[in-house]
């Protein structure tokens, strides 16, 4: 298909946060309510459209989906020498939460079909001292569940979902956040909502729901106070302020009431980029996403993988040039300073060292135009021949 383009040279960002455009009349109410710190109208609004939505025992909204880490670690109760195995290939918010708490995070390799953690090594890496397994669904695509679940109930161990990126997607007809114990949602400005900061805990265990609103409220029991079942509130556990303002919660609902719009629009640009280089995929010039048949992805990222890594700095180099921002992501946490020094690997980590400096993110957000994707494509294209 030929594509024709003005003359001057487009600039196409990698990201431009989601505006679905009633963010301001929702932010315009919370001032009006007159009542701007966490925990009012907006917030509830939220927690409980999630709730409903995804059936979940409960949600909680916090300033970060790092905040949602964090919770998650003190709810697992992990303390110095426990273990908690996870995939390397992730953001440092994820071993972070656990080191936090004194724990070791155990890494183990990828797959390297959809990039998620292996579930077949995850057996391997289990010892005595090990509470808890984390997983991350690379790209918004749902790791292997199943195996996974079974594998925690075989040995016992808490199930947590680092959902940052599958917001809206499924596995196996069920969405992603909704099969661990407790899972942590990102609405960071890279994420398909956003509040520009912002996260959630979900919770799927009815024996979590006490504690992680006590956590919630800085380690009070101040909910059953504004519920009228005590006559005042107290510091009761650990915990801090994990609540997002009323401001955060107001841009937050607009987005969650037009979550089916966005996902759709980043899903079909998606489509776009993945029928354009399927040329090249047959070539063997790079490698598009792999979704497997049983997942519904939610058009998050679309990455493509190239021949090394001299490949990958020229191609970014050369987009650059032509006015498209594109970047690589995770450097591997087993190959950082503070990883090396926190964290242990259990065997060796081929897949996730190899991936890591190939993979390639192109642009994608809401608000990107089906010419600016086919520019893309096609100096991508360019630059190859």
């Amino acid at each position: 298909m030929k594509v024709k383009y003005k003359k001057e040279i487009y600039g196409v960002p990698f990201n431009i946060p989601t505006n679905v455009g009633d963010e301001y009349k929702y932010v315009k109410e919370a001032f009006r309510n007159r009542y701007l710190a966490g925990g009012g109208y907006f917030t509830k609004k939220c927690q409980e459209w999630m709730r409903k939505k995804f059936s979940l025992n409960m949600s909680l909204l916090t300033h970060s989906c790092t905040g949602a880490l964090d919770m998650s670690a003190i709810l697992s109760d992990v303390e110095d020498g426990d273990e908690v195995i996870m995939p390397s290939f992730t953001f440092v918010s994820t071993a972070n939460a656990f080191v936090l708490r004194s724990a070791t995070p155990v890494f183990v390799d990828i797959r390297e079909d959809t990039l998620n953690i292996d579930e077949k090594l995850i057996e391997n890496a289990i010892t005595k001292k090990t509470k808890a397994i984390v997983v991350v669904h690379y790209a918004g695509v749902g790791c292997e569940m199943d195996a996974i679940t079974k594998i925690a109930k075989k040995h016992n161990l808490i199930l947590i979902e680092d959902n940052a990126q599958g917001f809206y997607a499924k596995y196996k007809n069920k969405y992603l956040g909704t099969f661990g114990d407790m899972s942590a949602i990102s609405f960071h400005e890279t994420k398909n909502l956003s509040s520009g900061e912002g996260g959630a805990l979900w919770i799927n265990k009815q024996k979590y729901i006490e504690r992680a609103e006590i956590i919630w409220e800085k380690g009070t029991n101040r909910n059953k106070f504004y519920r009228g079942e005590i006559d005042k509130y107290t510091w009761v556990d650990v915990g801090s302020s994990f609540l997002p303002s009323e401001l955060v919660s107001a841009c937050l609902w607009a987005q969650l009431k037009s979550a089916r719009e966005v996902t759709i629009k980043r899903i079909n640009d998606w489509n776009l980029y993945y029928k354009g280089f399927e040329d090249l995929e047959k070539e063997g010039v790079l490698q598009r996403p792999n979704i497997p048949s049983y997942c519904e992805h939610n058009g998050h990222i679309f990455y493509i993988l190239l021949e090394n890594q001299k490949v990958r700095s020229k191609l970014i180099d050369y987009l650059k040039d032509n006015g498209i921002l594109s970047v690589f992501h995770y450097i591997p946490l087993h190959s950082s300073p503070a990883g090396k020094k926190y964290c242990r690997i259990n065997g060796n980590l081929p897949v996730t060292d190899d991936i890591s400096i190939r993979l390639l993110r192109l642009p994608l957000y809401y608000g990107l135009r089906k010419y600016e994707i086919m520019r893309t494509i096609h100096m991508v294209k360019k630059f190859v021949k």
